[in-house]
């Protein structure tokens, strides 16, 4: 399989630009071209962690270069992050993932077109969050992203956004945070599966570490608003898609 590492590096680099600049894509995009080519969902979002620990990392570092980190808000949403993070791999790693996500699609897709209007209000702020709203956020995003091969940051950095954070500052501080979460994941599915595919994981580390800097460029320099509307649409669109093909199954 190792021809196939350079088609990896290619989806890996697009993955993560999106990513990094919209604080989701990642696992989304590379795990849904895994799982068309036929991957188990559990190996598919397996080998995604694995490669996420190294271009979260390489993304954490760049936003924080680029001084897109809210510190109250990564160290609010690092542990239950983890810890949801953990108990969804170790329930993917028993039973399917796929029940809940029609849900989650429903979720977002009402989230995004909240988003847009905000945006397109000019309502966007610095807003301070509790421990409150923080901690179940955290826990049932790294659970969603364990299960769902991605998740994280469009669950969390979307709502962040939709409830008034700066759009950069949200998706920098989910960024870096991702990184502990996807070590914690993989550290689970190493325990309890293991690892394999290993060339779709060099393809994916090595496309997405390239694509890190630039990602954090373009969350640093895109104007709020406009940065705001297109994480809307983004996430729009992927809920319809997703929602659009299970009605047509």
């Amino acid at each position: 399989m190792w021809e196939d590492a350079l088609l990896y590096v290619a989806v890996g680099f697009a993955a993560q630009l999106i990513d990094g600049a919209l604080g989701m894509a990642f696992g989304l995009v590379s795990t849904s071209v895994m799982l068309s080519a036929g991957v188990p969902p559990a190996t598919a979002s397996a080998c995604t962690h694995a490669a996420e620990m190294f271009t979260t990392a390489a993304s954490g570092a760049a936003h924080w270069r680029f001084g897109n980190i809210d510190w109250k808000l990564v160290r609010r949403l690092a542990l239950p992050g983890v810890v949801g993070g953990a108990l969804g791999a170790y329930v993917l790693s028993e039973l399917p993932g796929d029940a809940v996500r029609p849900y989650v699609s429903a979720y977002l897709l009402v989230l995004s077109v909240l988003i847009i209007v905000r945006a397109l209000r000019n309502s966007i702020e610095r807003t301070e969050f509790g421990r409150r709203h923080l901690v179940p956020l955290g826990f049932f995003g790294g659970f969603l992203d364990a299960i769902g091969g991605g998740g994280w940051g469009p669950l969390v950095a979307t709502t962040l956004i939709g409830r008034g954070a700066e759009a950069r500052y949200a998706i920098g501080s989910v960024n870096l945070v991702e990184f502990f979460v996807t070590a914690t994941i993989s550290a689970t599915f190493l325990l309890t599966i293991g690892l394999e595919l290993w060339p779709i994981i060099a393809g994916l580390v090595a496309g997405g570490v390239l694509a890190a800097p630039f990602g954090a460029m373009v969350a640093r320099h895109m104007p709020a608003k406009i940065l705001t509307i297109v994480v809307g649409l983004m996430v729009g669109g992927l809920s319809i898609f997703y929602l659009a093909g299970k009605l047509a199954q």
